[in-house]
């Protein structure tokens, strides 16, 4: 269909769909429209009791730091580099909430009333994609209206995210560069934890990765493995550089098979170059992809994940350092519950021993203000640069020599006397 039989709006058109006590979705991380935002945004002072419902963004606007109250505000499921100095400024609130169940809390709580995002050209049939991101927004297609900004650097990407154009309420145009992401660089600590992660990854597994510094490393260390799958939350550069390898090809997956599956992409512009017309890949919604019954249905499930304290009991606080919020649950939660339904699956959280100023990451109790994401029971492996601390299975008094073993050299006997003094070691440990 030639795009210039869409029928554009000015972004300001979007305003029409938006009424005292409104509720309004937008898409994570890279998916956001700046065009339709800022015109939200303009017309803030005029707005009345609007809700903006957004995870994870990477830009900040004036409503976001409560330039109008009680007119237009934000909400976050989980803090991003765009909003977390807002929230702690108290501009803007945070709910608490695994990831996949955010479409469910935003259908019986929210009642979201107009859904906005990026999209790609149309195809030849007519529709488009949502482009790097299903996650919660997609769950709403056919539901509520969607008003999407069309952009030719969006990719045109498979999965349970395309509208045909007669469903979108509205269309404006941009021409704005994506939002993307270079991966960050790599140090030897990373590198360490990635190297015991991979060595204990066996060939056929699935494999959820998170996003960040040791996923990065850990995708380096599995260029000899063999027929990987994936079913994950994100896909990123380093995936694509496996899939690209032939390492990652999905053959023996359950579901999808052939298919690498996740619920949004972020990454570099090579990465979204390759994700146009990709048919092997499929962004679905994130009530599906971090389903933790959908995920059990895979076998040999390899969940990453990282987190910046772990008690001894083997509780992971993953969304908060030094007490203070620093993002939110996410998938966690889901894929290592998934991992541990999955026949002959296995969950990893990973973590640098220490963390600034050289405190220990492991702990005897979680310090003051941390909040754990990961229960003690479904941890099954924690992974620093000395180390794998198998957890499943395990007493508490095992459970924690695992953990004092993998811990800094530097903090160990300190770790063993406090774990001693808690009566978490005891008998004849």
């Amino acid at each position: 269909m030639p795009p210039s039989e869409i029928g554009y709006l000015p972004a300001s058109a979007v305003l029409d769909f938006i009424h005292p006590g409104a509720r309004i979705l937008v898409p994570a991380e890279a998916a956001e429209p700046a065009t339709l935002l800022d015109a939200i945004d303009a017309a803030g002072p005029t707005l009345q009791d609007v809700q903006i419902h957004w995870m994870d963004p990477f830009t900040t606007r004036p409503f976001q730091q409560g330039a109008y109250p009680g007119r237009l505000t934000h909400v976050n499921y989980f803090l991003g580099a765009g909003s977390r100095d807002s929230y702690h400024a108290g501009h803007s609130e945070l709910v608490c909430a695994d990831f996949s169940q955010i479409p469910a809390i935003l259908r019986g709580q929210v009642k979201p009333t107009l859904a906005i995002s990026h999209c790609s050209l149309p195809d030849a049939e007519g529709y488009v994609s949502l482009g790097t991101n299903a996650d919660y927004v997609a769950s709403f297609i056919g539901t509520i209206p969607f008003f999407l900004e069309v952009n030719p650097h969006v990719p045109y990407t498979y999965g349970a995210h395309r509208l045909h154009v007669s469903q979108v309420a509205g269309f404006c145009y941009s021409e704005a560069p994506l939002l993307t992401v270079t991966p960050p660089p790599l140090s030897a600590v990373d590198e360490s934890i990635a190297e015991y992660v991979a060595a204990d990854i066996p060939d056929r597994s699935c494999l959820q990765i998170g996003v960040g510094r040791v996923p990065n490393a850990l995708l380096g260390h599995l260029a000899d493995h063999q027929d990987l799958g994936l079913h994950s939350e994100a896909i990123s550069d380093g995936a694509m550089q496996l899939i690209e390898e032939g390492v990652i090809t999905g053959v023996y997956k359950r579901c999808h098979p052939g298919k690498h599956v996740a619920t949004f992409a972020v990454g570099s512009p090579a990465l979204m170059s390759w994700l146009n017309y990709n048919p092997t890949v499929e962004l679905l919604p994130v009530e599906e992809t971090n389903n933790p019954a959908v995920i059990a249905q895979e076998r040999r499930v390899c969940a990453i994940n990282a987190t910046s304290e772990v008690n001894l009991w083997g509780e992971c606080c993953s969304e908060t350092i030094e007490g203070r919020y620093f993002s939110a649950a996410g998938g966690q939660p889901d894929f290592c519950l998934g991992a541990l339904w999955s026949p002959e699956g296995r969950s990893y959280i990973v973590t640098p021993s220490t963390g600034r100023g050289g405190k220990s990451r492991i702990v005897v109790r979680t310090s003051p203000g941390n909040v754990v994401t990961t229960s003690k029971n479904l941890v099954d492996n924690v992974v620093t640069e000395w180390g794998i601390a198998r957890l499943r299975g395990r007493t508490v008094t095992e459970r924690a020599q695992a953990l004092i073993a993998i811990a800094h050299p530097d903090q160990r006997e300190q770790l063993e006397r406090e774990a001693w003094e808690a009566g978490i070691l005891r008998g004849s440990s």
